[in-house]
């Protein structure tokens, strides 16, 4: 091999492999901006020792992300926030316990389904009473998260005497605790596990039958097919490979 050859290889080789690394490195600076609430536990919430936000979703998100090639970073969105913030650009997903419902898909387009679950009902720890269906409830005063899809069908029900909106579940379990509702409604994972983790003057109705069942999906911009590709092709994987499972059963929610 003459001198000039080995160069020329030389140089060849060189270009490849600075290719390659290139390729590589462009990989993994992909990111996306997520949005997740800061008050959704276990889904998504604020951890006061990280100051980052945690949960199931972010887990999700993180391993869609590591199996596609891309970096989550994730910010702290206040739900009646995610859609607006996605659809101008804000964000790029939204990875939050939301219901994948016909209204949000009029301009948010969802993945396909992450998780299923309905509404729990909670009461002051000591109200006895024995609460299945919104008929038991006639008459009561009701709180319940603004931007879930809980609140348009307990409006219409006719069943209470009046709906009021609240920004976050601490908040309802607040006023319920306090008296100045009788009872509330949230996602029942979320307050199951909230109320599992410290004593409260509320507890969740273990008889009430979910009225609005749903599933929980995560979103990305209408006009976003090639992002939407790829969440749903990693969330295809990491339940093929269990991962997902195991992130459920971390944070407690079968």
């Amino acid at each position: 091999m003459t001198h000039l050859t080995r160069i020329v290889r030389g140089a060849a080789v060189a270009l490849l492999t600075s290719g390659f690394v290139t390729g590589a490195t462009m990989a993994q600076d992909v990111t996306h901006k997520v949005g997740s609430t800061p008050s959704g536990v276990p889904f998504t919430f604020l951890d006061v020792k990280t100051n980052q936000i945690d949960g199931v979703m972010v887990d999700i998100i993180r391993a869609i992300g590591e199996d596609q090639g891309f970096k989550p970073e994730v910010e702290a969105t206040q739900w009646s926030a995610l859609i607006p913030s996605l659809t101008s650009g804000k964000i790029d997903i939204i990875a939050a316990a939301m219901y994948a419902t016909e209204e949000r898909a009029k301009v948010v387009t969802f993945t396909d389904t992450v998780y299923t679950y309905g509404e729990g009902l909670f009461v002051k720890s000591d109200d006895a009473g024995s609460y299945k269906s919104l008929d038991d409830l006639a008459g009561k005063t009701a709180g319940v998260q603004v931007g879930t899809a809980y609140v348009e069908p307990l409006k219409v029900s006719g069943k209470f005497a009046d709906v009021k909106v609240y920004d976050t579940i601490a908040d309802i379990m607040r006023d319920v605790a306090l008296g100045r509702i009788d009872v509330g409604f949230g996602d029942r994972p979320i307050v199951a596990y909230q109320l599992s983790q410290s004593a409260s003057d509320v507890r969740l109705v273990p008889e009430y039958e979910s009225q609005v069942t749903g599933n929980v999906a995560i979103a990305v911009r209408q006009d976003d097919a090639d992002l939407l590709a790829k969440i749903n092709a990693g969330l295809a994987n990491i339940k093929a490979s269990g991962k997902l499972d195991e992130i459920i059963a971390k944070w407690g929610i079968n």
